[in-house]
């Protein structure tokens, strides 16, 4: 087994927006062994600012600045004493992350933030040999409950566009993932359906259990009990057991939606055995490639982030949300 100290390596939850993650986050927080904390989103502005070697001073004081780290009840005080004297990257985040798990009085720790789904490099860099779990949707599903989300005030910059966007980008991030478990193997590595964790769940869980090396506890399926609706209302179904999908693209989608999404990610649907109900045109072809050029485009408007990240700038932000947000800095 490929554990890190005594508490077993990262676990690492992957999946596109509204795939699963969250109730698959739930599932494993609830075990008595593994903490995952809500997403954490500022690893990429970490990594790169300081890349494997940080200076240590300003990485913890960076820390400080993050919003979901002061939500965690973490403290750059706190990790001091947990690192060793010449500290890597990757010794800043397990120490930041055991120290949350901890705190729950649990030995090993997870994530899970579908934004990592664009950075699954920047994984491997900053956690020692994690295990991935993987979730796969049907994408048109998927689609649907994404449009159907509420973004307060308005939806971030990163969030797809419509029907097509969100074809495209459920398309690379998901072969992006499984070109990842490829490449580090079956041994950290493991690929679930949606459909098959809510139609048999314990059966489900178990098999992910075994993968992870950890006895199935029955309270992991219990994770609704102590759910708070006011966290998050686009994730209100969780505070219910496992229960089939709202989401249902034959019966919901358009059969244009439906044909302009099989279009663009029609091959990899029937990969993961999904079904496949038409055959694109030449002028459907045509448009696709259109559909991915504008994808791809909008993208590459985030492409100016990391130099903003690696300013003055960044921290400052960071600091204004945390007052935002009613905490001292």
């Amino acid at each position: 087994m490929d554990f890190v100290g005594s508490s077993g390596p990262p676990v690492i939850v992957l999946g596109v927006w509204r795939s699963g993650t969250a109730l698959l986050k739930e599932i494993l927080d609830h075990h008595s062994q593994i903490a995952i904390p809500g997403e954490s989103y500022f690893l990429p502005a970490l990594w790169v600012r300081y890349r494997a070697k940080p200076d240590i001073g300003s990485l913890l004081e960076d820390i400080d600045c993050v919003p979901q780290v002061r939500e965690w009840g973490v403290r750059s005080r706190d990790l001091r004493a947990c690192l060793p004297d010449r500290p890597m990257f990757p010794d800043v985040v397990r120490a930041l992350y055991e120290r949350y798990a901890h705190s729950r009085g649990k030995p090993r720790f997870g994530d899970r933030t579908p934004h990592y789904m664009r950075h699954l490099d920047l994984l491997e860099h900053a956690f020692s040999r994690p295990r991935y779990v993987h979730i796969v949707r049907d994408g048109r599903d998927a689609a649907l409950s994404f449009a159907a989300m509420r973004a307060n005030p308005r939806p971030p910059w990163i969030w797809p566009r419509g029907i097509a966007d969100y074809a495209c980008r459920w398309r690379h991030e998901v072969e992006a993932a499984r070109e990842l478990g490829a490449s580090v193997g079956p041994q950290r590595y493991f690929e679930l359906r949606y459909e098959d964790l809510i139609a048999r769940p314990e059966a489900v869980v178990r098999d992910v259990c075994a993968f992870l090396d950890l006895m199935f506890e029955a309270a992991m399926l219990d994770y609704y009990r102590d759910r708070d609706l006011a966290i998050d209302p686009n994730h209100a179904r969780l505070a219910e057991p496992v229960s089939p999908a709202l989401r249902n693209w034959r019966k919901q989608m358009s059969p244009s939606d439906a044909r302009r999404f099989e279009t663009i990610a029609g091959p990899l649907l029937g990969d993961l055995g999904y079904e496949r109900t038409t055959l694109p045109s030449k002028r459907d072809r045509v448009r696709s490639l259109f559909d991915r050029v504008v994808s791809r485009g909008r993208i590459a408007t985030g492409l100016p982030v990391p130099l903003f990240r690696r300013s003055f700038l960044w921290p400052i932000r960071q600091k204004r949300q945390l007052r935002r947000a009613g905490y001292h800095v």
